[in-house]
């Protein structure tokens, strides 16, 4: 297939009467979805998704920003509320006149992408997640635990010593130097009382009440090794969406750094799925929330549960 007349363009956006943020845009074939990419907390656009951004404009245009407060994301006085991003990330898709997208959502890119379909349904094609949840008021302890702590670091510890620590932990996390090197930059360029402030939000969050209205096709991965967002929470996530389907990746939270290969696939594959149910009839994809599972089930051989039936897994 033939690319887009526009070369790779990654740029400041202005967003009128919200601010400026950074923004990722990799053409893909003509004619081809386009897929937005909403990045975790503490990290950024670059930071999170960079493995994945060669192999899925293969088949998508493909657009990540930076959320406000981390990266180069919007920076105001406001405090940080995921609804503020869910609509920066409409306010993007506007700038970039793409009517409607397949949003993927890692950790806190999660809740964001779930209020992104919540506020501005008519803008979702359909939604892929992975290490994510629909309520995190069950790790709100741990949220707020690390919150706290960096609270505490950056009001006592001077920056030079914080970036030599950040510098330390990424080394032991990512699979190599260049990863090492694009989580330093996305944990350097945070804005410190923001990032805080949405540690609160995520642990606060829940859509619990809402999120069984989703009418999309949607993907959940889980992370099955993830000792932050439980597989649990994340199958709970999955069980409360009518049109999901699931697959399984044998890796950790942070497998977008520490397994970016395996990641990349995973995702990818994710995506590709939820593109083919999207070009199908809505009458086709969309029935009771007992049929739609059924059909995933049955049709798909991907499991519910651990334990029950054939599942998609990458890395076993």
């Amino acid at each position: 297939m033939s690319r887009r007349a526009h070369p790779a363009h990654d740029r400041f956006v202005d967003l009128p009467d919200r601010g400026r943020t950074w923004i990722v845009d990799r053409p893909g074939p003509r004619r081809a979805p386009t897929v937005l990419l909403l990045h975790g907390w503490r990290a950024s656009a670059t930071a999170n998704w960079q493995p994945c951004f060669d192999v899925l404009s293969e088949h998508a245009r493909v657009v990540a920003l930076d959320h406000r407060g981390h990266g180069q994301g919007i920076r105001s006085d406001e405090r940080f509320r995921l609804e503020d991003c869910a609509d920066d990330a409409a306010a993007v898709l506007d700038e970039l006149h793409v009517r409607r997208a397949i949003v993927v959502g890692y950790s806190m890119g999660g809740p964001i992408g779930q209020l992104l379909w919540q506020r501005h349904p008519e803008r979702v094609r359909g939604l892929v997640f992975c290490a994510t949840a629909a309520d995190f008021r069950m790790v709100n302890e741990f949220v707020a635990a690390v919150a706290l702590d960096l609270e505490d670091a950056f009001n006592t510890v001077p920056r030079p010593v914080r970036m030599m620590a950040m510098k330390a932990v990424a080394g032991r996390i990512a699979a190599d130097e260049a990863h090492r090197d694009l989580l330093v930059d996305g944990l350097a360029r945070y804005d410190e009382r923001a990032v805080v402030q949405a540690g609160g939000a995520i642990g606060r969050y829940s859509a619990t009440d809402w999120i069984g209205a989703v009418d999309v096709p949607t993907e959940v991965v889980v992370t099955e090794q993830d000792g932050v967002v439980a597989p649990e929470r994340q199958w709970d996530l999955a069980e409360l969406i009518p049109t999901a389907e699931t697959s399984t990746i044998d890796a950790g939270h942070l497998s977008c750094s520490a397994q970016p290969g395996l990641f990349a696939a995973a995702i990818d594959d994710a995506v590709q799925r939820v593109a083919h149910r999207s070009r199908r009839p809505w009458w086709r994809r969309i029935g009771s929330p007992a049929t739609s599972r059924r059909r995933r089930v049955g049709r798909a051989g991907r499991r519910s549960r651990p334990g029950g039936g054939r599942g998609d897994r990458f890395g076993r």
